[in-house]
């Protein structure tokens, strides 16, 4: 999974209203809003934490010079060492650090279901908001049939397709 900023309030949102309309928790009407927040701190927190792992690999393989093409299995080692979550884990994570924080927030009156049942909502809804990446680039590609693969051009025309892609979808502003 892949968080994109736009998708944080709407997610967070959503998880409140369907816990609170299926009866899981009681949040009063004056605390939603900063019961969301504390949902959306969980996700920019996690962003912010992700830039950085992000940003610890390119330099762990710019100063060991390994290839760009490994970049998966570095990010693979490097998350499994450091305990960061990546692919199908984030969405683990993130429901897990939501349940954690409906029991122990104050802007949630009460709890009504067990863990694992509101887990099981929670990744539920964190995964109707899964982004395929592939698909996305797969679009894009089908936008720029005119420039040659393997072109400096072409990944520039790439780029810009996908972020055209992205931004029709509502995943950039």
């Amino acid at each position: 999974m892949k968080l994109y900023r736009t998708k944080i309030p709407v997610i967070a949102k959503e998880t409140v209203d369907t816990l609170c309309t299926d009866g899981d928790i009681e949040v009063e009407p004056n605390n939603r809003e900063e019961a969301e927040q504390d949902l959306v701190a969980i996700m920019e927190e996690f962003m912010r934490r992700d830039f950085s792992f992000r940003n610890k690999i390119k330099d762990h393989m710019s100063s060991r010079r390994i290839p760009y093409d490994r970049y998966g299995e570095v990010r693979k080692q490097m998350a499994d060492q450091m305990n960061h979550p990546y692919g199908d884990d984030i969405e683990r994570f993130l429901a897990r650090q939501f349940v954690e924080n409906l029991m122990i927030s104050r802007f949630i009156e009460e709890v009504y279901e067990e863990d694992k049942v509101l887990y099981k909502k929670v990744l539920g809804i964190l995964k109707m908001h899964h982004v395929d990446e592939r698909e996305i680039r797969e679009e894009a590609l089908s936008k720029i049939k005119n420039v040659r693969e393997g072109t400096v051009d072409f990944e520039i025309a790439l780029n810009n397709a996908v972020k055209e892609v992205k931004r029709r979808k509502g995943l950039l502003t």
